[in-house]
């Protein structure tokens, strides 16, 4: 070895150390910084203490985290995370999303509709054998088949093995893959959740904000075989919350993020990605204004689909400024700056991974046009959703496991089956209204008489075909859904449901399009962030953490305010700023307090520790995450990050992104004086 690239690695090697002195990283949990963390802190995780941890941590696959908290099977999550499944055992009559939910024994526990709850329990890297799938002299395109029909078959090995869900992913971009085996459970009733005014207080107006005032969780219970699960992994719970400088940890499952993506790929986010999905959601959250107005019912029915959008208005709205900020794409710039730097400082490197940031550049701009227009072909509609995946479920499941396409392998066909076959509740006024949206926009943008549009209404009246449609599908029925299944491709090709037809019409169609993507973008993208990732692991080694993909990761950091708005944010708030903040917006709106928090007031103890914030790095998806101290106790669940974290799809600023947590005090003080919850209390506290 040269002494030149001795020095590369002395300097790099300085670089990573001091890397791992920050509290940035979501870590897996076979890469923790346990070092950073004892030379920082003076506490070393044991392998002993990341096993229970992850152990007691699930993954909703709604879409968040959560964590078990009793041995009899209880799990909390946010109740902005449960909210989609209180919503589905509600109705008319009985509103559980705005009147809280409580069920006094286990007897009255409702069991949810769809939801499946996962516990990471395997982990093995399978990088090698993966690479090793593909063979000399092969191009992109089939590179890419390759790894799909081995990863398929990895999947099946592993399922038919363990009768775990068996998920092949990728972390570094294509760097490494991993068989991640998940224990799945699918008997899941709710037990507890407050009204949504004490969940979200504040709504819009303070959310992604800190100080915070929410009672944001709900409890569910875990069924195994009819009976309530028994485990010896759940976290204890600490009643006493959190102290200003604590140590803390997130267990977690962070959504997605871009850290590791290159400056054009940010740069595309920001001029297309991310304008064309804030156009969507505008859109849809007018058509279901509208639609909310027409009276109660509708307007129950609207809630969840305002609030998941409007989230994701204000999160996006946040990262756009992020990316328009001259000072943090500075900062990505140098960072790759330096990355191709050293790329270059050897010849070997720099013929094979450089061209790497100018392949995907240009494909980025090749492919502009065609995510534009992609953008308008969605119908929009959840009952066309269920035909096509109906189709689809049937065909790929008669094929051989070879001739499929990616992801239908049978390790994965259960869990396409259980969602299809949810009972929750179709409401066709609504469905109408947010395809009508879709189709409006669509056609606007992209005219009539594109391909898709043709395909969709064959010269036809777009509004009638839409109401003819709706009106005579039967697909919101679960049991009809059920027979076309068992009936097969026989009972696809006989039905008259206008959703089927049209599913069969388009799937050719869709197939073409999904084929060409694949073919001509996802394998040249993939194949290119494989080098940048190659390059990265040379460089810099493991000491960095993966961008964030829906898995199980582990980050740490204090409880710590904060500078802001000329002043100082506290580590946490209490009692008495919930009911100042009522009363300054005088007990009106997002500030009103339910009755009852009136009635029981001179029972709290208003010094309770209300929410806090930690200089833990999370992210969307990791709603519901446990916060942990030191001795694996539960001390809080993460609900938000503050403003100034929405840029942390793409950059961490230890300074003042803050993770924002409801305490276990809080919790403990309203089920205990609030809502009378003795029963869970004592579960709760282990009594």
């Amino acid at each position: 070895m040269s002494k030149k690239i001795i020095l590369s690695a002395l300097i790099m090697l300085m670089l990573t150390s001091f890397n791992l002195m920050s509290e940035e990283g979501m870590w897996t949990f076979d890469n923790v910084p346990t070092k950073a963390i004892k030379e920082k802190y003076d506490f070393e995780p044991t392998k002993e203490w990341l096993d229970h941890v992850r152990l007691s941590s699930v993954r909703f696959m709604d879409g968040g985290s959560g964590s078990f908290v009793s041995s009899n099977g209880l799990v909390i999550t946010n109740h902005h995370v449960g909210v989609g499944q209180i919503q589905k055992i509600s109705n008319a009559q009985h509103d559980y999303v705005k009147e809280g939910f409580f069920a006094k024994n286990q007897s009255e526990e409702i069991r949810c509709a769809d939801l499946e709850v996962n516990v990471l329990v395997q982990m093995e890297d399978v990088t090698k054998s993966v690479k090793e799938a593909v063979k000399s002299g092969m191009d992109q395109k089939e590179v890419l088949e390759a790894k799909n029909k081995f990863i398929d078959k990895i999947e099946k090995e592993n399922f038919d093995k363990t009768g775990l869900r068996s998920d092949v992913v990728s972390f570094y971009n294509g760097g490494e893959y991993w068989l991640l085996g998940y224990k799945k459970y699918t008997d899941i009733r709710l037990v507890f959740a407050p009204e949504r005014q004490m969940a979200y207080f504040g709504g819009d107006y303070d959310n992604f904000t800190y100080p915070r005032y929410d009672l944001d969780f709900c409890l569910f219970r875990i069924y195994e075989n009819g009976k309530p699960l028994k485990t010896d992994n759940y976290l204890k719970w600490n009643k006493d919350g959190v102290k200003d400088g604590e140590l803390v940890f997130i267990s977690g499952n962070p959504g997605h993020t871009d850290r590791l993506k290159t400056l054009s790929q940010l740069e595309f986010s920001r001029d297309v990605t991310i304008p064309l999905r804030l156009e969507s959601i505008q859109n849809m959250l007018d058509a279901l204004s509208r639609y909310a107005n027409r009276g109660t019912e509708e307007a129950r029915r609207a809630l969840i689909y305002q609030f998941g959008l409007g989230n994701s208005l204000k999160a996006l709205t946040g990262q756009l400024k992020g990316l328009k900020d001259p000072d943090l794409l500075a900062i990505k710039a140098k960072e790759e700056d330096d990355f191709i730097r050293r790329i270059k400082s050897n010849p070997e490197w720099t013929t094979k991974y450089l061209s790497a940031f100018d392949q995907i550049k240009k494909l980025n701009e090749d492919f502009k046009n065609y995510f534009y227009t992609q953008n308008y072909r969605n119908f929009g509609s959840s009952l066309f959703g269920y035909a096509l995946s109906i189709v689809r479920f049937v065909e790929e499941s008669s094929k051989k496991a070879d001739d499929r396409l990616p992801g239908y392998n049978d390790a994965s066909l259960p869990g396409m089956k259980f969602h299809l076959l949810s009972p929750a509740p179709i409401y066709k006024d609504l469905d109408k209204e947010l395809a009508w949206i879709n189709i409006k926009m669509g056609v606007a943008k992209i005219g009539i008489d594109d391909e898709y549009w043709r395909q969709v209404f064959g010269g036809m009246d777009p509004k009638e075909t839409l109401d003819k449609l709706i009106n005579g599908t039967k697909l919101d029925d679960v049991n009809f859904r059920k027979s076309l299944i068992e009936g097969g491709t026989a009972a696809l090709e006989q039905s008259d449901d206008p959703m089927i037809k049209l599913a069969l019409k388009l799937d050719p169609y869709l197939r073409q399009k999904d084929k060409f993507y694949r073919d001509n973008y996802e394998s040249v993208l993939n194949d290119a962030q494989e080098k940048i990732a190659e390059a990265r692991f040379i460089i810099y080694g493991r000491n960095t953490y993966p961008d964030a993909n829906f898995t199980l990761r582990l980050t740490y950091g204090q409880v710590k305010g904060y500078p802001m708005n000329g002043t100082i944010a506290p580590p946490f708030t209490t009692l008495y700023g919930l009911y100042d903040r009522c009363l300054d917006f005088g007990d009106k709106g997002s500030f009103e307090l339910p009755q009852q928090w009136w009635d029981k007031q001179n029972k709290l103890d208003l010094s309770t520790q209300v929410n806090f914030v930690s200089t833990c790095d999370i992210i969307g998806g990791n709603s519901g995450s446990p916060t942990i101290n030191s001795k694996g106790e539960f001390v809080g669940i993460v609900f938000d990050g503050n403003i100034e974290s929405l840029p942390g799809d793409f950059i961490y600023d230890g300074k003042a992104n803050r993770a924002v947590s409801v305490s276990s005090k809080y919790i403990i003080e309203a089920l205990t004086k609030i809502y009378n919850a003795k029963y869970l209390v004592d579960e709760l506290l282990g009594k």
